[in-house]
């Protein structure tokens, strides 16, 4: 099993511009991760993983994350056939996120709100305050039914 490097043991410069990864892991052991549309690069979803979501994307060819909220892991699509197949992983430029990239299969939603994308809404700010503005990308299935 490979091992990954610590972040601890390189230099700014190794760790911006060398061949390690050595992911920058929060004090929960996550690393926020970015999932794009391996085609488009148009952004679908963002979840947090942590080391084994990372190893069992790599080694499944399937997308997981760890669950905050359920304090688990969990293969993105597995309850809803919405699952995001892997292409690549990215690292930005001093490790601390991830972009994942995936090819969509099922009826191409990565939201569990049945979208495409978790991206359908714009934040706007004006004297009243901010609000949000439904950018009309409308739902590919209908949750209530998909996740019974």
């Amino acid at each position: 099993m490979s091992k990954l490097t610590d972040p601890k043991n390189l230099s700014k410069t190794e760790l911006e511009a060398g061949t390690s990864f050595a992911p920058r892991f929060d004090a929960n052991g996550l690393i926020l991760a970015v999932v794009t549309d391996a085609e488009s690069d148009a952004i679908l979803m963002a979840a947090y993983m942590n080391e084994e979501a990372l190893r069992l994307t790599f080694n499944t060819g399937f997308v997981h994350f760890f669950s905050r909220s359920r304090n688990s892991l969990w293969k993105k699509g597995e309850s809803s056939g919405e699952l995001l197949e892997f292409v690549e992983m990215r690292v930005d430029c001093d490790q601390d996120i991830l972009q994942v990239r995936a090819t969509q299969r099922g009826a191409g939603a990565a939201c569990h709100t049945g979208r495409k994308t978790c991206f359908y809404r714009a934040v706007a700010m004006d004297d009243d305050g901010f609000s949000v503005k439904d950018l009309g990308i409308k739902p590919l299935f209908d949750p209530n039914e998909r996740y019974k």
